[in-house]
């Protein structure tokens, strides 16, 4: 199997631990406030992580300050900002509108990825964008009443904006695959989780957790979080960041079916149609021909 398409499996894998977590948050965000749920969360993946540095000491004395600069601001948006926006988002918007805004990030990835990383999208892949955007409208409209409030909204266009930054950030720390990404993931997982427990702890009151939230944490940090960002850290060094952020909006796909299965959702016509051309579009932007997938070789190594 191709290197390629490797990744693009791995990243939808990715994908659909991703969208397990919106109902997780979701049954739990009432119980404990945003920026500690999110905090904790990150905070156990990283000391899941750490241990596993231990294997890449010379690297870790490779990096230059450049880069370790890169990692923070990395860790900073990537983790601090866009996790923590988006569990506030999700404790004062509804999911499904929040999901719909998501889905635009691609568009300003695509941009942005243009002028900082010269990855210009095909016309194939600018049509795909199109077509998966077509769908999400498709599948959302009508959108059901719902009463937007102003801080809703603004972490939800802070999140959208804070993804589509760390998108190219990651792509461009893992591109070159001069930092192993498990290094990259851990390292930046633990900076911007450290910074975010510390907002949660000065702004927020600290809860009495039952079971089911520590369960819920528990199974957030070890599969959701470490596992699955790990996996993703190096997806990003095959896959465009255009690519990355069409495979991550496939959540739409993703919790649509599970909702069907297993909470009994009914699906229309209009839905499916829109579904399905949610993944020609998929399909479509990360159609990508076989020369184009040579990777530049690691400069670190452990």
């Amino acid at each position: 199997m191709k290197t390629h398409t490797k990744a693009i499996l791995a990243a939808l894998f990715v994908a659909f631990l991703w969208s397990t977590s919106w109902i997780l948050i979701k049954n739990n965000i009432e119980d404990i406030p945003p920026l500690l749920f999110a905090g904790i969360r990150y905070m156990l993946a990283s000391i899941i992580l750490l241990p596993g540095l231990l294997r890449y000491k010379t690297t870790l004395r490779q990096i230059s300050r450049k880069e370790w600069a890169a990692l923070f601001l990395f860790g900073l948006i990537y983790y601090t900002i866009a996790q923590g926006a988006q569990f506030i988002t999700l404790k004062y918007m509804g999911a499904i509108s929040f999901s719909l805004m998501l889905n635009f990030t691609t568009i300003l990835v695509a941009i942005i990825g243009i002028y900082t990383l010269k990855e210009i999208p095909t016309l194939i892949q600018w049509s795909g964008i199109a077509v998966f955007l077509i769908g999400v409208l498709l599948y959302f409209i009508p959108l059901q009443d719902e009463k937007f409030t102003a801080i809703g909204l603004s972490m939800a266009f802070i999140t959208i904006l804070a993804n589509a930054i760390a998108g190219i950030q990651g792509r461009a720390i893992n591109r070159t695959r001069k930092i192993p990404f498990y290094v990259v993931t851990t390292t930046s997982m633990t900076i911007g989780a450290t910074l975010m427990l510390a907002s949660g702890l000065i702004f927020e009151d600290f809860p009495s957790l039952s079971s089911s939230n520590w369960g819920a944490l528990v199974w957030l940090a070890v599969v959701n979080t470490a596992f699955a960002f790990t996996i993703w850290s190096k997806t990003q060094q095959i896959l465009t960041a255009v690519e990355s952020s069409i495979i991550n909006n496939t959540m739409l796909i993703q919790i649509a079916i599970l909702a069907w299965i297993f909470l009994r959702e009914p699906l229309s016509l209009q839905d499916v149609f829109g579904l399905a051309l949610v993944a020609v579009g998929t399909l479509l932007t990360n159609w990508k021909p076989a020369a184009n997938n040579a990777s530049p070789k690691t400069q670190y190594s452990d």
